[in-house]
């Protein structure tokens, strides 16, 4: 997904996007696409996305690291969207409560831990 950081600073007096405000702005631009694209080939896309967010995070701007993180938010959405998740839904169920380890709104779970 291709993106231009030109027009960040026009955006940063718009309100916050919800994550389901994203998710069905991201289907309707896209949905049809996606569906014939399917969950391998967007799934590739995605990959490709994070390696730029990778390498942004080594030796990119700010305003690059920006658009990349945007854009690996952008193709996860896609596969939630083409898969049939509710990202809202999946994230209330696994965060909603605290740490899916220890129950924990500030983690505790040990370091070596996964949390």
């Amino acid at each position: 997904m291709k993106h231009d950081t030109s027009t960040s600073t026009q955006h940063a007096s718009q309100p916050n996007v919800t994550l389901a405000d994203f998710q069905r702005l991201i289907r309707e631009m896209y949905f049809d696409k996606d569906v014939a694209r399917g969950v391998d080939g967007t799934f590739m896309w995605l990959m490709e996305e994070v390696g730029e967010l990778a390498a942004a995070l080594r030796n990119g701007s700010h305003e690059d690291r920006l658009g990349e993180f945007a854009d690996v938010l952008a193709w996860l959405t896609t596969i939630a969207n083409v898969a049939g998740v509710d990202l809202s839904e999946a994230v209330t169920r696994k965060y909603g409560s605290g740490c899916p380890g220890c129950g924990q709104f500030v983690c505790t779970c040990a370091d070596a831990e996964k949390p």
